[in-house]
């Protein structure tokens, strides 16, 4: 996918925002210390060279933005700003601190803020930030707005972008037992035609996440629905027959 790059006298590899936010600077320099070329060549070629990475371990990078995190949070005003201008940047680190950050401010969280979780389900998609907002920003939003559901997630399903499909499918993988059986139903069948890997893969996700708590009802989907065959492995992957 084309990524939003901006032209500096630099290595691509340190790219970074000429005049960064206050709140971001610190993370940034700790970013670009711990820098590793070859980690990040890996890491890029992982994800199809569709992104640039600082080359972090995922421990070492929620260590340093879980710490700032804790140690500081920007004003609430400033967070649509903020996050915004980490997806402006190239290195997929960044993304990641956007969503983080965003979800450690949930309290916060006024209706609105819908409109800053799809701006970051359709920039820069790929599975990993996808699924990350569903965990971090579309399990906790929902909850905390019921009302928005029935007036986001039908829009979502019936979306022309795959990655808001996949996140009406995806948005109650940690309900456990709160999982809206039926709406998570009606959201599956009305994709189980689609061709799309990432959608069948999101169908069987969500439903072997629910079979953790109900297998039986996982089970019966599985056996009187017509689902892709990708669908149907990833969804009985943990279920006894």
């Amino acid at each position: 996918m084309k990524q939003n790059r901006r032209n500096f006298s630099v290595s691509p590899f340190f790219i970074l925002h000429s005049r960064m936010h206050p709140y971001i600077a610190p993370v940034a320099k700790q970013f670009r210390l711990h820098a590793d070329k070859e980690r990040a060549a890996g890491a890029k070629a992982y994800m199809r060279n569709q992104f640039a990475f600082f080359g972090l371990p995922t421990p070492l990078r929620r260590s340093i933005t879980s710490a700032h995190i804790k140690n500081q949070l920007p004003p609430y005003d400033e967070l649509e700003i903020i996050v915004k201008e980490l997806y402006a940047q190239p290195q997929r680190e960044f993304h990641y601190f956007a969503i983080e950050l965003a979800g450690a401010m949930k309290k916060q969280w006024e209706l609105p803020v819908i409109g800053l979780f799809e701006f970051l389900l359709v920039n820069h998609s790929w599975w990993d930030t996808v699924d990350h907002a569903a965990s971090y920003l579309l399990g906790p939003y929902f909850i905390k707005f019921p009302q928005q559901i029935s007036k986001i997630t039908p829009k979502w399903n019936r979306s022309d972008n795959f990655w808001l499909v996949r996140s009406s499918i995806m948005f109650q993988k940690m309900y456990k037992q709160k999982t809206d059986t039926e709406l998570l139903g009606k959201y599956i069948l009305s994709q189980t035609s689609s061709k799309e890997f990432f959608i069948q893969k999101a169908i069987g996700w969500a439903l072997r996440e629910y079979g953790r708590t109900n297998p039986d009802w996982v089970r019966t989907f599985v056996r009187q629905n017509k689902l892709a065959p990708l669908s149907s492995r990833e969804a009985l992957k943990r279920i006894s027959v």
